[in-house]
């Protein structure tokens, strides 16, 4: 069973749109009062780790995605590169033959 990725990426965006915020909040509150505000013992910073963490996860799980999707392309390209630097000599080889035949023609 595969678990499909984009709402993940999408849950993890959501939880750090929604931590920036309530810790902007929570920021605002410290900054106006003298009270200093924490949710569940998270206080503005913390908050904003969580939202640097969330983010982190979901560029690295969309880029994850997207090196997956595209790895059958990419395989694909450095196997013709592969056959390219293969078949270089023997490329040589025949410029060399000719430019032999021409000279000996002149």
């Amino acid at each position: 069973m595969t678990v499909p990725i984009l709402p993940l990426i999408d849950l993890l965006i959501l939880a750090g749109w929604s931590s920036l915020a309530i810790g902007a909040v929570l920021k605002a509150v410290a900054v106006t009062t003298v009270y200093r505000p924490t949710l569940l013992t998270l206080t503005p910073m913390d908050l904003i780790v969580v939202t640097a963490i969330c983010f982190g996860f979901a560029l690295t799980l969309a880029a994850r995605t997207w090196v997956k999707l595209n790895e059958p392309r990419l395989i694909q390209i450095q196997r013709r590169r592969a056959e390219a630097e293969d078949a270089e000599p023997e490329l040589d080889q025949l410029r060399i033959r000719r430019e032999e035949a021409t000279a000996g023609h002149r």
